[in-house]
């Protein structure tokens, strides 16, 4: 069965109602020694009438860190149990409970820092927001307890300081296995979030939820959230070529899972990089028994720690340009996902400049080319 002929019935559960969703397995695919901690995680749809299609994304409704919401409660020696309103409806729920799974607090805004000011008379937090560019800097990498600790003593009440907060949004992760191969299951891979700032270790709010607290057995809210603009070709008989460094492998997983059970003739081809090939080539195991049952043609994997020279994916999509190009002049199509600040320019770039020595063409003419590749949904970026 194709991809796109998947017959949706429509769920009772949604982003404003999400499915309980029972965890099933969640383990570390790094090895022994790796920087990295890369969570696999399968979870149960039994029961949720939710469906999906490789290239969607499932939505989490994350938690809050305990140990940071009790730092907020204790550095402010607020009472965890005092009632706070979360929401213009007048709901109100327990401080602790609404810091925990209401209120976005490992993000600064400057509205937020600005409007905090209003609630305090220190003379440093009236310069911070008088200054722009200060203004700016403080925000970067810094949370709500920073902000509570650096201008104390607050003439404010619990509820001052929650009414300026936002609401804690869902996180949108790529997902990693075809609902065909794997009924009743959706998978995840998630990189768990971890680095010093400012003095204090800092955690991704749900990354480090789901790789320190989601044990097996237990729940997590979410929904499935539709991706049109990432999807397999409609037919199973065209090429595809997958760019998906780190855990950008979740969506090529479901896409060769998918073509696996479907015994798509079309070819596929992985380009996959991470720091040691040791330790982080994530789903390698699975990726070659693929590869011998022909339902993935050709993985060229790229380690950028391995040797004294970085090698990338973009390196490596070089390396093999004459076979790329040919592969998109025969129709195949080309997909990215990942990183957006560094790796999906470099693989844009990269693209371009094969396209104009392949294809002998001006630079002009070599975007031009990319550029309806893109406009025939033949080139997709799923990138974050």
């Amino acid at each position: 069965m194709q991809a796109t002929d998947v017959e949706k019935s429509p769920s009772l559960f949604s982003r404003t109602n999400p499915f309980q969703a029972k965890v099933l397995k969640n383990v570390n695919l790094n090895g022994e020694g790796s920087s990295k901690e890369t969570r696999h995680i399968e979870l149960s749809l039994q029961g949720s009438g939710l469906s999906y299609v490789p290239g969607d994304c499932l939505g989490i409704i994350p938690e809050n860190d305990p140990e940071l919401v009790a730092l907020i409660i204790e550095v402010m020696k607020w009472d965890a149990e005092t009632p706070v309103v979360i929401n213009k409806q007048n709901e109100t729920l327990p401080l602790k409970e609404a810091l925990l799974k209401h209120f976005e607090i490992t993000l600064l805004s400057k509205k937020i820092v600005q409007q905090a000011a209003e609630l305090s008379e220190n003379e440093e937090l009236k310069q911070l927001v008088a200054d722009a560019e200060k203004l700016k800097a403080y925000t970067d990498g810094r949370d709500v307890l920073d902000l509570l600790s650096d201008f104390a003593p607050w003439k404010a009440s619990a509820q001052d300081i929650t009414a300026l907060l936002r609401k804690l949004p869902p996180r949108l992760y790529s997902i990693a296995s075809s609902l065909t191969a794997n009924p009743e299951e959706v998978h995840l891979t998630i990189g768990a979030v971890r680095y010093m700032a400012h003095g204090r270790e800092r955690k991704g709010v749900c990354s480090v939820m789901c790789a320190e607290r989601l044990n097996e057995g237990a729940t997590v809210p979410v929904f499935v959230q539709v991706n049109k603009h990432f999807n397999l070709p409609e037919s199973s008989e065209t090429d595809i070529i997958m760019v998906g460094p780190g855990t950008g492998i979740a969506p090529f997983r479901s896409f060769i899972q998918e073509r696996a059970v479907s015994k798509a003739t079309g070819k596929a081809w992985l380009f996959f990089g991470d720091q040691h090939s040791a330790t982080d080539f994530l789903y390698r195991q699975e990726l070659e028994q693929y590869q011998q049952a022909g339902a993935l043609t050709t993985i060229d994997a790229a380690f950028s720690r391995d040797t004294d020279q970085k090698v990338y994916v973009q390196h490596k999509m070089q390396e093999n340009g004459q076979e790329l190009f040919a592969w998109l002049e025969r129709g195949a199509y080309f997909y990215v996902c990942g990183d957006k600040q560094n790796m999906a320019k470099d693989v844009h770039n990269t693209l371009i400049d094969i396209i104009e020595k392949e294809g002998q063409l001006s630079r002009e003419a070599a975007e031009a080319y990319l550029k309806e590749l893109q406009e025939q949904g033949r080139y997709q970026r799923d990138v974050y």
